[in-house]
């Protein structure tokens, strides 16, 4: 068994070497998918997929019961493209999160089996054992991480989806929202701190607090700003762009920079002896030009992607 200590020491040197050189080769993946969701999954399941070979510096980190049985269960919510939805045929999951969980798993020489689960029951079976990672875009918060580990692998920030033309003129800032009816997913960033935040700054400056609704969906809170039961929705902006091309344009990005933009990252027990592996092999593939062809295949920014630094957390 690894102490954190060694575990880290031995991550730090990987990290270096990784730094000065790439490890892999990959083949090219195809452009950013758009329009319907019927033509962007399709489109996206059958891009060429891009292949890592498996580095033995980070291999050898791998617990030995992990190793053996040769399998990683990674828990994703698929309500959320591009980051982890359905493909056309509703039972293959796809997108951002599922292309990373098998570049790791290449690279960690591990077939990667993705299971599908709501977004506020991951972490919980993290903590159970039910899964080995989380992948779902979650944010990585110091509360999280009383609970739970995070190998980072992105940043971005909170967006507002809005109807078409933001009628309402709404931000994502505490003033325009008061009095409103605003969606989240439940268990999400959004939905544990910032729209309560939001909320408490309308009533202290004596405005009609927030009309928060949390949904157990992503789906189901764009759903409800389709129907016109709330006036917006807040979630990962990347995200949100790109549900609205997906929604055939129903609901809109509203303008405006990202709210407090933030590292997002793999989920993991907290000490789970996987962290030095997943780590690891998380840095192999930002240092591979597997990393931008999955950020250009799902039309994420390259302001979203992190560097083999910002992997290993203080």
């Amino acid at each position: 068994m690894l102490t954190k200590k060694k575990a880290g020491l031995i991550v730090g040197t990987l990290l270096l070497s990784l730094a000065a050189t790439g490890c892999t080769t990959v083949s090219e993946a195809e452009s950013p998918q758009g329009g319907d969701a019927s033509a962007s999954g399709s489109a996206a399941s059958g891009a060429q997929a891009t292949e890592l070979g498996v580095d033995e510096a980070a291999r050898a980190l791998l617990p030995e019961e992990i190793r053996e049985a040769g399998v990683l269960t990674v828990a994703s919510d698929p309500t959320y493209p591009p980051f982890e939805y359905y493909d056309t045929d509703n039972k293959t999951l796809i997108g951002w999160d599922i292309d990373m969980g098998d570049a790791l798993g290449q690279v960690l020489g591990l077939e990667v089996k993705h299971v599908p689960a709501t977004f506020d029951t991951i972490l919980p079976g993290l903590t159970s054992g039910k899964y080995d990672l989380g992948m779902s875009t979650f944010s990585v918060t110091e509360e999280r991480r009383k609970a739970v580990d995070f190998v980072p692998y992105l940043q971005g920030g909170t967006g507002l989806a809005v109807a078409p033309g933001n009628p309402e003129q709404l931000a994502v800032e505490a003033s325009t929202l008061c009095g409103s009816s605003i969606a989240a997913q439940k268990g999400s960033i959004q939905s544990l701190d910032i729209l309560p935040k939001f909320s408490k700054e309308c009533t202290k400056a004596g405005e009609p607090a927030i009309d928060m609704q949390f949904f157990p969906t992503q789906n189901d809170a764009n759903l409800a700003l389709t129907s016109g039961r709330v006036q917006g929705v807040i979630a990962d902006s990347a995200s949100l762009a790109y549900q609205g091309q997906l929604a055939g344009g129903k609901f809109e990005l509203a303008d405006g920079p990202d709210y407090e933009p933030e590292l997002t990252g793999t989920a993991l027990d907290k000490g789970s002896e996987l962290l030095p592996a997943i780590q690891a092999a998380t840095a192999v593939v930002l240092e591979s030009e597997a990393y931008g062809q999955i950020n250009s295949k799902w039309g994420l920014p390259e302001s979203t992607e992190i560097t083999v630094s910002d992997v290993v957390l203080n």
